[in-house]
């Protein structure tokens, strides 16, 4: 790769890192054309918000329960062989769900069981690929990498809704084709990790996985800078990425659109979480950072309170990308501090605390639903982007997002 890949893109040149960018690409692509197709398949089945609810429910659920524990394999095994047993779970829930849907037998309860299936992979594909990545590429290049992640994450947030819109537009191939796709996507990340050499594992007794876990909780307590990132992080989730449940009710329910236009919305809030995360990757490694990091939740949290308000469908997809700009420099910047201030032997462990964030969202999704139901899809969406400006107030001024602790992890960002 020529040189002059530096700054944003720096990580890239190391060629095993780009092999597992791109797996992670297709996967993320994949990942999103299923929320946008899940939700749409979910509504339709149904007709309600909690509906939808209970189907993200049941993923997060599965989160919720053993992300703890994906942290721990990630730091005693063999990354890339935990990926890579992970993706062919996640192939085969998606190869079910098209032949249930093909064959006109799907219902919500087997749609919720295989969300749950995937949910139990991506408890531990998670925190191996982020362990793979920071090994790959080395401390130097650590918040570049991750950063970079976060950028194809929010690049497939506009692939993937426009994977599923394209599917959906072709009434003969519709939902089960779409699955199919997805299954697709999921074997070329596969093969892509496939090429992805191994690294080495630590050698040398160790405690049971539960030990390993508790260790890993009580390295967080101890630390006080990641143990308010960290809280930060699951409170902001929690309170705001529940929303993504209630867009089809709101533009059925309140604009009088089809719930199929989710896609478009969902491309609209991508493309702003995609320059923000471009933005702020070059700045992941730099003294801006934790700053940057709060005025990006704050943002966050704006547009959802105007999305919630939003009087038709325009202004509402205009408050969609200022959503995702927040949501995206939130994100990318949020992994990048952690993984500058996490001792590499707990890192796997830290990475999982933060995926129970997107565990505990999903669960919270299933009363958020319920919720969308009694009072109203817009006044629910405005009460998750003023509690996401209430808790970003709260620790800002405590400090607790504005400084480190002191010592070398710490120093190198604050």
């Amino acid at each position: 790769m020529p040189r002059m890949l530096s700054g944003t893109f720096a990580a890239l040149e190391n060629p095993d890192f780009r092999v597992l960018w791109a797996g992670t690409f297709l996967a993320f692509i994949a990942f999103f054309m299923s929320t946008a197709v899940q939700g749409i398949v979910a509504f339709n089945l149904s007709g309600s918000n909690s509906a939808v609810g209970f189907v993200v429910f049941a993923q997060g659920l599965a989160q919720l329960v053993l992300g703890p524990f994906g942290g721990a394999l990630a730091d005693r095994i063999s990354k890339r062989l935990v990926i890579m047993a992970c993706q062919v779970v996640i192939t085969a829930a998606f190869l079910g769900t098209a032949v249930l849907l093909a064959l006109d037998l799907i219902t919500l309860e087997l749609l919720a069981a295989g969300s749950f299936l995937i949910g139990s992979a991506f408890s531990f594909l998670g925190p191996a690929r982020q362990g793979l990545t920071v090994e790959i590429v080395g401390p130097g290049l650590r918040g570049n990498a991750i950063a970079l992640s976060q950028v194809a994450l929010n690049a497939s947030r506009i692939a993937g809704p426009f994977g599923a819109a394209a599917f959906l537009a072709v009434g003969a191939i519709g939902p089960a084709g779409a699955y199919f796709g997805m299954m697709t996507l999921y074997v070329g990340a596969l093969v892509c990790t496939w090429f992805v050499p191994p690294t080495p594992v630590s050698g040398g007794k160790r405690p049971g996985v539960l030990g390993e876990t508790l260790k890993g909780i009580a390295y967080v307590a101890r630390t006080p800078r990641i143990r308010s990132l960290i809280v930060a992080y699951i409170l902001v989730i929690m309170a705001g990425f529940p929303y993504v449940s209630v867009l089809p009710g709101l533009l059925k329910n309140e604009l009088g659109r089809p719930a199929s236009e989710l896609t478009i919305l969902l491309m609209v809030n991508a493309v702003g979480g995609l320059m923000a995360s471009l933005f702020v990757a070059s700045l992941a490694d730099s003294p801006k950072a934790q700053r940057i990091y709060v005025a990006a939740t704050a943002v966050f949290g704006l547009g959802l309170v105007a999305s919630g308000l939003a009087p038709n469908y325009w202004l509402l997809a205009g408050a969609m990308f200022v959503v995702g700009a927040g949501a995206g420099g939130f994100q990318t910047l949020n992994g990048a501090l952690v993984s500058h201030l996490t001792d590499q032997a707990y890192f796997g462990r830290v990475i999982a605390l933060t995926f129970l964030a997107f565990a505990a969202s999903s669960v919270i999704a299933l009363p958020v639903g319920f919720l969308a139901d009694a009072i109203g899809e817009r006044a629910t969406v405005a009460l998750s982007g003023s509690t996401v400006l209430t808790i970003v107030t709260v620790f800002a001024l405590g400090g607790r997002l504005s400084r480190g602790d002191g010592g070398g992890a710490a120093a190198s960002v604050a």
